[in-house]
C-alpha cells in the first residue's frame, strides 16, 4: 500500500537508482536523522531536506576537491607534500620552511606517510 512516505528500504532504492552509494543501515541512519515526526518514514518535506543537505555536502566536498588540487605538487598525484604546501603558503604571502611544512603535516598525517591525502586534508580544513 502506497502511504507517500519513504521507508529506509525506499530511500536506500532511490539513491541507488540515481547513481548514489548508501546501504541499507546507512539509510536506516539517515532517516533517523531526518524524520521529523519519528514515525520511522520520510514525508516530503524530510526527504527534501535531507536532499538538500546531501546536496551542500556534496558542494562542499567538491570545493575542497579544488581547493586539494592547488596544493598537490604534480597535478593529480594526490598528495601535499611539505614542498608543495611551502610553495602554496609562499604564494599566499605566508612563508615557511620546509621543516615547518612538515610539522604543519605531521599533525593531520593520520597513516604517517609524510604526505596528506584528500581525506586527511578534509579532515584538515573542518
Amino acid at each position: 500500500m502506497e502511504t507517500g512516505r519513504i521507508s529506509p528500504r525506499e530511500l536506500h532504492i532511490c539513491v541507488e537508482s540515481m547513481g548514489g552509494n548508501l546501504s541499507e543501515s546507512e539509510a536506516e541512519a539517515a532517516l533517523v536523522l531526518a524524520d521529523s515526526d519519528g514515525d520511522g518514514e520520510l514525508g516530503l518535506e524530510d526527504f527534501v531536506r535531507l536532499m538538500e543537505g546531501a546536496k551542500e555536502e556534496e558542494e562542499k566536498v567538491e570545493e575542497l576537491r579544488e581547493a586539494f588540487k592547488m596544493y598537490e605538487m604534480e597535478e593529480g598525484c594526490g598528495c601535499i607534500t611539505p614542498k608543495s604546501l611551502k610553495r602554496v603558503l609562499g604564494r599566499l604571502g605566508q612563508a615557511k620552511t620546509i621543516d615547518e611544512c612538515k610539522s604543519m603535516i605531521a599533525h593531520f598525517d593520520l597513516n604517517g606517510d609524510g604526505v596528506l591525502n584528500f581525506d586527511e586534508f578534509r579532515i584538515m580544513m573542518s
